[in-house]
């Protein structure tokens, strides 16, 4: 049904549609209230140490989005009856609604609301501008001068350490400190060290967000503070031990911030009335963190990737002849994988059919893709969006890439036209594969870049993540030389496994027998063949071993298992122990 001219729309319709567009709106409000509720949670759970807790209002939050979403279509339905899908009716509806939301400093929060509600009304494939707000040409957040809430210290050159006593006072908890002025002793401290380039007395004012960020047995203090002439980030982190709070540690290097922002952690539970001011500031902060990255650690994951399509789909218009073509590293078995050249986002389509020896089902797959969306992420898990029905045109695919999607990938693609529809596919952040890094790189670095990935499996060992598939091929280095895991196929928790040691051949036979001489289940878990498989060097592989000896056995495999299964919250924290206060 074509839209209906403006002049034809009889004022009792356009009375409906600023009813519709009302009601929408209130129930992004409602979205908004109820994970609000959800996040305010986190200071009582911190407080109380209740991580279980912690991690199940995680989750809710998490599927909040597409309950409010449901909720509100079966509402619209309820109430429009026939003319549900009648696009002259929504084209009224996105006009008037455009309208009630202008003035709102998180507008386009409810723009993301309104295009999720309208997408699977008429289950759109691509972007239908009728129906969609869809400007690839702004910024969300240039228009947004409202400043955010923060807490604004000046410093006199003797004063630092009572400044910090003065901040620590202005966070109340249920929980005392267990010492707040050596806490506030550290701070100074840690400062003085890390900004002693600024001067003798590097520390003039400092400025911290009046919102507390929690995620994962921590509560954040962000900011930043100021000298002279410069200013740096400030994250204070404290932990509850015991029932008494700490300062864990000071965070003033943009790399250690960018790293707790990053897109291979779980979401923040912040109390943010409203969020666009606030990236805003972290922008201030991170200059470099793309805007959709910033909307989605801050659990606004919906505009996240409203986001990462804008800026995606503006950069592609802006390089016509830019092709997309192949992701380099080796080509997966699951998963057909490719990317524009100029933009550091990765496109994944599950394959028809997986080449022998992958047994999982596309089910499977696109379940392990949904666990690692729910799950701890600690740092080594890229958070891996799924897109669906994206329209690319097939002029811009390179023709080696488009004969593969169209002959591995059939049953997830839809010509139309002289385009192509993606009905699934995950975007991710690009890395480099950790294979292809330990090649191009010096010695240094690639000792330095296998000894991470050591830690990257202790860290998910730790947070009930077992990677399946150990290969190099499957982890990347971020631009920071930190070690992530991004194939997800194999992936299971750790408590589902069973880890062995490999049995003794009990015979000349089975000694000498090429494959395995006994017989092991599909959950089975053999540590100590881990480094036969892994391709490294000499000097590389000894170096893990030496780093990281544990993961090749199975007693410590074991030892992890028995504290998960028990209920043990291991701490995996988001900064190196050295930048810890002692």
């Amino acid at each position: 049904m074509a839209t209906l001219p403006a002049a034809d729309i009889t004022m009792e319709a356009a009375a409906e549609a600023a009813a519709v567009a009302g009601q929408i709106r209130d129930a992004f409000a409602d979205y908004h209230a109820r994970f609000a509720a959800i996040t305010r949670r986190a200071k009582g759970r911190f407080e109380r140490s209740d991580w279980n807790g912690e991690r199940d209002d995680a989750i809710e939050r998490i599927e909040l989005y597409d309950l409010c979403i449901a909720e509100a279509s079966d509402s619209l339905e309820r109430r429009l009856g026939e003319r549900a899908r009648d696009r002259a009716l929504w084209s009224a509806v996105h006009a008037a609604y455009a309208e009630t939301i202008a003035p709102l400093l998180d507008c386009e929060l409810y723009k993301t609301f309104f295009n999720t509600l309208t997408r699977r009304f008429f289950k759109t494939r691509g972007v239908d501008p009728a129906m969609e707000f869809v400007a690839l040409d702004i910024e969300p957040t240039d228009a947004i001068t409202h400043p955010v809430a923060r807490h604004s210290y000046a410093v006199s050159e003797d004063r630092l350490v009572e400044t910090f006593m003065r901040v620590l006072g202005d966070y109340p908890f249920a929980v005392p400190y267990a010492h707040r002025t050596r806490c506030a002793a550290g701070i100074a401290v840690r400062l003085q060290e890390d900004l002693q380039h600024w001067g003798p007395h590097p520390v003039r004012a400092v400025e911290l967000l009046d919102t507390v960020f929690y995620r994962e047995r921590r509560a954040y203090l962000v900011g930043r503070v100021f000298g002279e002439r410069s200013f740096s980030p400030c994250v204070i982190v404290l932990v509850n031990e015991g029932g008494a709070l700490k300062v864990d540690a000071v965070l003033t290097l943009r790399s250690e911030v960018v790293q707790l922002f990053s897109y291979s952690r779980s979401y923040f539970h912040a109390d943010l009335g409203t969020v666009g001011d606030a990236v805003v500031f972290l922008r201030t902060l991170l200059p470099g963190k793309p805007i959709d990255e910033l909307y989605t650690v801050l659990g606004r994951a919906k505009q996240g990737k409203t986001e990462r399509y804008r800026t995606f789909f503006r950069q592609f218009a802006a390089q016509p002849g830019e092709r997309l073509i192949r992701a380099e590293g080796e080509r997966g078995m699951v998963m057909a994988v490719f990317t524009l050249p100029s933009y550091p986002l990765v496109f994944k389509i599950i394959r028809d059919r997986f080449a022998y020896p992958k047994e999982v089902a596309r089910e499977e797959v696109e379940a392990k893709y949904s666990l690692v969306f729910r799950h701890d992420r600690v740092g080594r898990l890229v958070d891996a969006q799924p897109f669906r029905f994206l329209r690319f045109p097939r002029a811009r695919f390179a023709p080696d890439l488009l004969d593969e999607l169209l002959s591995t990938c059939a049953s997830s693609i839809s010509p139309d036209g002289d385009d192509l529809v993606l009905h699934l596919c995950y975007v991710e952040r690009r890395l480099r594969p950790l294979n292809l890094y330990v090649r191009e790189q010096t010695a240094e670095a690639a000792r330095a870049a296998v000894i991470d990935y050591g830690q990257a499996i202790r860290d998910l060992a730790l947070s009930n993540i077992f990677p399946g598939d150990l290969l190099l091929k499957n982890f990347g280095v971020s631009r920071h030389g930190r070690a992530v895991f991004y194939d997800y196929d194999e992936l299971c928790l750790v408590t589902d496994c069973r880890f062995r040691s490999v049995p003794e051949p009990r015979n000349h036979e089975e000694e000498m027998e090429s494959g395995a001489w006994f017989y092991a289940a599909g959950n089975d878990v053999f540590p100590a063949q881990f480094p036969q498989f892994l391709g490294l060097s000499p000097a590389l592989l000894g170096a893990l071993m030496h780093a990281h000896a544990d993961i090749f056995r199975v007693e410590w495999w074991q030892q992890v298992q028995d504290g998960l299964v028990s209920g043990r919250h291991n701490d995996v924290a988001p900064y190196p122990e050295q930048r810890r206060l002692p």
